[in-house]
């Protein structure tokens, strides 16, 4: 469905805020869809955005400061989240050997399971999520990174 069906908008400014408003739009559209996928296991997005960069690190520790600088929402609260993550011992978390501030966080078996359950699922709700072949998907995705400059 086009944007100005969407929004019940007819006409924008000119196409450079279409595309601001249709990002956005688009943004939030898959933010819920995901919110929905993931309900069912316990977990929110940004939980299951910290499982996966955990499970990139296994069976290393990493920093609750370096974990917040590869997440996809940077304004998460990253105490908030480990703490809920720690709670449904899906991570463990020591303090720091070189910071005594900081904590070092891994993943645990608990989590990786978890993990690969929702692998089976997501992968084919990833490819559900858009109306795109492939190659447009791709398309689109480099479209991005050069927007992003």
């Amino acid at each position: 469905m086009r944007i100005e069906d969407e929004i019940k908008q007819p006409k924008f400014r000119d196409a450079y805020q279409r595309l601001v408003i249709n990002l956005l739009f688009t943004s939030n559209w898959l933010e819920g869809r995901q919110h929905d996928f993931f309900k069912p296991f316990g977990i929110t997005t940004q939980q299951f955005n910290i499982l996966r960069i955990l499970r990139g690190q296994h069976p290393n520790q990493i920093s609750g400061v370096e974990i917040k600088t590869r997440m996809l929402d940077r304004n998460s609260d990253i105490s908030r989240l480990l703490d809920r993550l720690l709670k449904k011992e899906l991570i463990n978390k020591a303090q720091s050997e070189n910071d005594k501030r900081a904590a070092d966080v891994s993943i645990t078996q608990k989590g990786l399971e978890l993990l690969s359950l929702i692998d089976e699922k997501f992968q084919e709700v990833e490819r559900n999520h858009f109306n795109l072949t492939e190659a447009e998907a791709t398309q689109l995705s480099e479209l991005l990174d050069k927007a992003r400059g």
